[in-house]
């Protein structure tokens, strides 16, 4: 999870997440996926997870570009942040995926409510939130009462 922690860096430090980390990322996390499950079974589960992604950021286009008046990409939201979340997908089951996704969003809303005044701009750095969930999540299964991320 060194490309993670990396993503969190320059994330917060540049707001711009050099692009070839989130297929490396999209890589690690697929390759984890496998290893606990059958390809069959992670093919399923990464394309309904691609479909759930993609559905949500259909509706985050639709209101940013109908309700908001604003350019989606890079205005509303950044290119990582697309790239970060088409990756997390390929990671996990669908049920932990939505699990996982919701309670990142959340943690990244927290997060930066409460580091807003530190910021110099008002942007999220949404990828590094996420990212900084993920390596969190991924050191509290080492935890011997942490259940499998990839039992369900």
């Amino acid at each position: 999870m060194g490309f993670a922690a990396l993503i969190v860096y320059q994330d917060f430090r540049e707001r711009a997440v050099l692009w070839v980390l989130f297929p490396i990322i999209a890589f690690t996390l697929l390759s984890l996926h496998l290893y606990h499950s059958d390809w069959r079974i992670v093919l399923y589960f990464s394309l309904t997870n691609v479909l759930l992604v993609s559905g949500m950021l259909l509706v985050l286009f639709l209101y940013s570009k109908h309700i908001m008046k604003k350019e989606f990409l890079n205005v509303s939201f950044g290119l990582g942040d697309v790239l970060f979340l088409y990756a997390f997908a390929l990671g996990f089951p669908t049920v932990t995926f939505l699990i996982l996704c919701v309670s990142a969003l959340l943690f990244s809303l927290l997060l930066f409510t409460f580091l807003k005044p530190l910021q110099k701009t008002g942007t999220v750095p949404l990828a590094g939130l996420m990212s900084l969930f993920l390596i969190g999540i991924h050191i509290a299964t080492f935890l011997p009462f942490v259940p499998s991320l990839y039992q369900f």
